[in-house]
Formats: C-alpha cells, structure tokens, sequence
C-alpha cells in the first residue's frame, strides 16, 4: 500500500468479509460499500450520525469515506513500534481520483515521517507544532510535551486535527493562524514545523501546499521567528526549502537565516532538485488532469526562469537556542552539511548528539581538549580500499564511518593509529606523546597536525568522551595493558610505505573539507560553517 498498490488488499479483504474488511475498504481503499454491510461495521457511531458527521458520503445507494481514518505506528529507537495512533486527514489523490480539495487536509506522508523522526524526543513542559496539518506531529510530541499548542491557517485541518486528539486521547490547545500570530508573546521548549513551504509564485492553490507567500519567504519568516518564541535550551525542528540562484552556494541563503536566530544550528540539505523536476514532484501530488498540470507547470517554470533559480534545496533545520549564560560566553556554533545518501536521514537521537558533541568542542580549548580521554564509538567501522602494484598493495583509501548521518572521515596513517589508540583510558594528550615518541617525530607538530581530524571525529559521534569520574579515571590510571598506548605508538605511523604519516607530522593534514582531517573550520569557529 506504501507503493500505492491497492489491489493485494481489495484481494485479501474480498476474501474475508466483515466489519473489518469493510472498515479497510472504506478508510484505506476508498471503495464504496453497502449501506447495510457499513451499518453493521460501524454499530456504535451509525450510518446517519457518520454522514451528517462527515466521516461518511453518499455515492448513489452506496457510501463511502469522506475522509482517512488511518491507523499509524510510532517506533522507539530500535524501530519497535511502542505507540498506536489513528489519524484522521482527506483522503489523497491516489485513493480518490482526481485533483484534491483547495483545503486539503494532508495525511501521513513521507515528509511528516522524516520530521517525525528528526525531532529531538527528550521531555518538555511545552510544545508548538506549528501548521499541525492532522495532528501527527502533535500526536508524537504529545507523548513527551507536558502541554502542547497546534496551530494552522485551514479551519478543516483544525478540525481533523481535533478528530485526531479525541481519537486518540489526546489534549491539545487548537490556534487557527499564520506562523507565530496565535502564540503571540509565548515562548516554548520544543517547537516543531511542517510548513506549507513549497516554493512558488504566491498564489494559494492549495492551502497544505502553498503559503500564499511568493518564493520562499514562509520559510526565512519562519526560521527568523523562532529564537523569540523559544525559552533558553529550547529546541525547535523544522521542514524547509530554499531557493537557490545562478551560481550560488546552496548555504548562502539558507545560511543567513540561520545565521541571524543567534542559536546554534544543525541545517541538513537532503535534496536539490532542479526547477522541473521539483514542480512535476508537487503536480502530482496536486492529482490535477493532465491539461490544468500542463498550464499551471509552465506558469510555474516561466516564475523560476524569471528569478533565475537554478534549483531547490530541501531539509531538516535544527535551531536551538543559548542559555543566557552561553550567549554570553560564545557565538553560535552553526553547521551547514549535505547528506542525502540513503540510511542517513537525520533522526532526534542524532541532532541531539550532534548538537551536544558541537557544544562541548566549542567550549574548549585545544589544550582543554588533550586532556580528555576519548573512545571509539562502538560502532565505528573502519574501510580501507588498497590498489595493487609491483611493490604489493598501496592503500588510497582509509575512511571511519557509523551508521549516523555525516559520520565519516578519512583517515591517514597518523590518524588510524591515534584512533585506533583511543581506549577512554588514556588522555588524548598521552596517546599523542606515545605516538609521537614511537615514531621519532615532533610532539608539538604531530599535535597541531592531528587536533583538527580529533575535533571532526567527535563532532561526528566518532570519538566519544570517557566518563571522567573518580571510578573511571581510577580504572584508567590502573590499566597499563590493553589501554591502547601501543596502538596509538605501535606499528609505525607510515606503514604501508604510501608516505602519509611525514606529511601529518609535519602539519599538512587535509583541510580542503573532503571529509578528512582537515574539516578544523568546524571546531571552534562561529557563525555558519559549511562542511
């Protein structure tokens, strides 16, 4: 059914007749169904009280859904599914042919799943969802939100989205308006948003869809109306797409907005579509025919040539804002990544890492920073790629990498062998003393060559910090086998004869950002950071 393949389960349900097959075949297939056979179905609501309700309508003696009631499944962490929800919405164009309504209530789509499980899950006393649409984002944040505020300018999505908390058992505070109007002077701990960001002309075909707001202005008001409704170490996750224009970097615009909220930021491009191919993507959704599709593409594509866009970019902006206390210590740490390989969407459990891993490494020193004892995550993947020739195998290739999006960072000899040293028992500050005394190399150097590939694996999750407590550091200071001296001394820095290690000791680690060492600019460094 995900594919939009309807006919497996007509075939199922056909052949088990019942109330369940045919509240399937209403709700999920958008079959029309005897009057008789949906009064049996549907005993304690009625077939009278569902239609002047809404949920049913007459299709000559027949009757059918007005809207989808749909069962959803949130997953914890491990994908196990640990709440069950029905959402209520209208039913889409693949369900019901033919172009949707100019209120359309949108359902569970692929861009409410990824924002979904972008959202950082920690518990909070108060959340806005802003532009709830049916409610699933509210009905995710209302597991860990103590009160929670939904707003939307569509009256039919309040009213969904109300269905949706009452079937669920749910309490939300309903607001109808644009952007922060309805929560005016109010400040929140998490606020989450599927706008109606896609990008065009400002003509409001659909209100799901269209902002009314020309180019994309909806999402720059949003992003720069965030810090003043989020209290200190608030969090705010949010959908958007940006033009980009002629020749430019696709961070330039998106970077500027981000770069005036005064809060650190984790913005992730997962796509960039050009100007036709994004406009096929939402005329289909629209179910149009193939005349109106035609006419309204080129209306579209004339806008963008205009405005000399050469394409869209589309993400995940993660914004949270300093404690009065850091904003008076620091700037903002701000991050700019594209990542759109399959298997590394942005997930709550990584934001919120990512932006915990940045805090620390922007709070301290490079001195303050050898003083740690650092560990590999445990699951951290090493991959080498060598290439044969008349001296055997020279490897060209050594990245570490995990399952989490942007985790990855090539590696020279120098940086395998610190790495592979980093045990949580010892302090980085030793290992680099070790490693520089085995080798015959200056420690001075080799640390000032190593610091910035450090500083990238444990903004990327791949180095972790040790527990420092007194038990900890007690074991640390007892274990003298296995504590990962000799990795990081052993074996020699150069071994496999390709001459990385001289180059590293002497300061000349990779910093053209390509994934290796050289990404320092991420470190330390304020404002908008491009990696």
């Amino acid at each position: 059914m995900a594919r939009g393949e309807f006919w497996p389960a007509l075939r199922a349900t056909a052949a088990a007749p019942g109330p369940l097959a045919t509240v399937v075949r209403l709700f999920l297939l958008g079959t029309s169904e005897p009057v008789a056979e949906v009064a049996a179905a549907l005993p304690s609501l009625g077939v009278e009280r569902a239609v002047v309700t809404g949920v049913l309508e007459p299709d000559g003696e027949l009757l059918r859904a007005a809207v989808d009631i749909r069962p959803h499944a949130a997953t914890d962490a491990d994908g196990r599914a640990d709440h069950e929800y029905l959402v209520v919405s209208d039913l889409d164009s693949d369900t019901r042919p033919g172009p949707v309504r100019h209120d359309h209530v949108l359902g569970i789509g692929a861009a409410s799943m990824s924002l979904a499980g972008a959202v950082i899950r920690t518990p909070v006393r108060t959340a806005l969802d802003l532009g709830t649409g049916c409610g699933i984002q509210a009905l995710h944040i209302g597991e860990h939100a103590d009160s929670v505020v939904a707003t939307d300018t569509n009256p039919r999505a309040l009213a969904l989205a109300a269905a949706t908390a009452r079937l669920n058992g749910q309490h939300w505070d309903l607001r109808s308006g644009s952007l922060f109007e309805p929560v005016a002077g109010q400040r929140f701990d998490l606020i989450v948003s599927n706008p109606p960001f896609v990008i065009g002309t400002g003509e409001q075909s659909y209100i799901y869809r269209d902002s009314g707001m020309a180019g994309d202005a909806v999402c720059e008001q949003l992003i720069r109306g965030i810090p003043e409704h989020l209290n200190p170490g608030g969090v705010a996750t949010v959908l958007a797409n940006w033009l980009v224009f002629g020749d430019d970097d696709w961070r330039g615009r998106i970077g500027s907005w981000v770069g005036g909220t005064g809060c650190d930021a984790w913005v992730v491009q997962r796509e960039f579509a050009d100007p036709a191919h994004y406009i096929s993507m939402w005329l289909a959704d629209a179910g149009e025919d193939r005349t109106t599709a035609a006419r309204t593409g080129a209306e579209w594509l004339d806008y963008f040539e205009r405005s000399g866009v050469r394409g869209i970019g589309m993400g995940v902006v993660t914004l949270r804002k300093l404690t009065d206390a850091e904003a008076a210590a620091r700037q903002p740490d701000q991050v700019l990544d594209e990542i759109t390989a399959a298997g590394e969407e942005v997930t709550g459990a990584a934001a919120e890492a990512f932006l915990a891993a940045r805090r620390l490494l922007v709070t301290r020193s490079d001195d303050e920073l050898l003083d740690l004892r650092l560990r590999l995550a445990p699951d951290a993947l090493l991959t080498e790629r060598s290439l044969a020739g008349h001296d055997g195998w020279t490897t060209v290739l050594r990245m570490l990498e995990r399952q989490s999006p942007g985790a990855h960072l090539q590696l020279d000899d120098w940086g395998r062998s610190l790495l592979a040293g980093c045990t949580g028992q010892l302090p980085l500050r030793l290992l680099l003393e070790l490693l520089a005394g085995a080798n015959g190399v200056d420690e001075a150097a080799l640390t000032q060559a190593m610091l910035p590939t450090v500083r990238t694996a444990v903004g990327r999750g791949l180095l972790l910090v040790e527990d420092t407590s007194e038990g900890a550091a007690g074991a640390a200071a007892d274990g003298a086998d296995g504590d990962g001296a000799d990795d990081a001394a052993g074996a020699g820095a150069d071994g496999d004869g390709d001459g990385a290690g001289a180059g590293a000791a002497a300061g000349t680690n990779d910093a053209d950002g390509d994934g290796a060492a050289g990404r320092s600019g991420t470190g330390t460094s304020p404002g908008p950071v491009a990696e």
